[in-house]
């Protein structure tokens, strides 16, 4: 029913930027919250930025100041800029909607995209 197709991932020099893209298809109403979480080789999937409907962000400390999450709610897509990448940011990156409401049937949930590759190079 809802699907979240990611683009944008590489790879990149370290000081280099990427730009992110998560778009959400399906028989969606709305989604409460976009965002995307990372998980680095041997670490666990943490949180790298979300945003609200109303434009309010979140974002994990190791990111705070490069990175910009924003959002196209007509679209249903979320955008992360990254820049200044380093190798720490070296991840999966991986798009999440949660409270997510469909046309379909009551109630909220949460999804997930497949992941995308990120890998920086020092």
């Amino acid at each position: 029913q809802v699907s979240l197709v990611e683009s944008g991932g590489g790879l990149v020099q370290a000081g280099g930027s990427l730009r992110l893209s998560c778009a959400a298809s399906g028989s969606i109403f709305s989604i409460d919250v976009m965002g995307w979480y990372r998980q680095g080789p041997g670490h666990q999937r943490e949180l790298v930025a979300i945003i609200t409907t109303g434009g309010t962000t979140k974002y994990g400390d190791s990111v705070k100041g490069r990175f910009t999450l924003s959002r196209d709610n007509a679209k249903n897509t979320a955008y992360l800029q990254m820049n200044s990448l380093k190798p720490e940011d070296t991840a999966v990156y991986y798009c999440n909607a949660d409270g997510v409401v469909v046309t379909s049937r009551y109630g909220k949930y949460v999804y997930w995209g497949q992941g995308t590759r990120v890998t920086v190079s020092s």
